[in-house]
């Protein structure tokens, strides 16, 4: 399993929705197979970008990071991956 992690929050789900969709030809070009970032809206677009690939079972997972001095709110990791149906 391939991952990429990366730490950016943006402001708006606009540009996590254009942001999303370079991880997602990332993972449709096959070069890594998932994506943890501490952003809800840029798991939430890239899990609804890779849905649309019916080669594709898309899987996600929201964990709890315990960090000092971040607040509880900033304190989530979400994974988007993908398996390939096996047809």
């Amino acid at each position: 399993m391939e991952w990429k992690k990366e730490t950016i929050i943006f402001e708006t789900l606009r540009e996590s929705e254009v942001w999303a969709d370079s991880i997602a030809n990332e993972i449709h070009g096959r070069t890594i197979n998932g994506y943890i970032t501490p952003d809800y809206k840029i798991a939430y677009a890239l899990s609804f970008f890779l849905a649309s690939n019916p080669d594709y079972v898309v899987h996600t997972e929201k964990s709890f990071n315990i960090c000092p001095g971040l607040k509880v709110e900033d304190s989530f990791i979400y994974k988007v991956w993908v398996t390939f149906n096996s047809k």
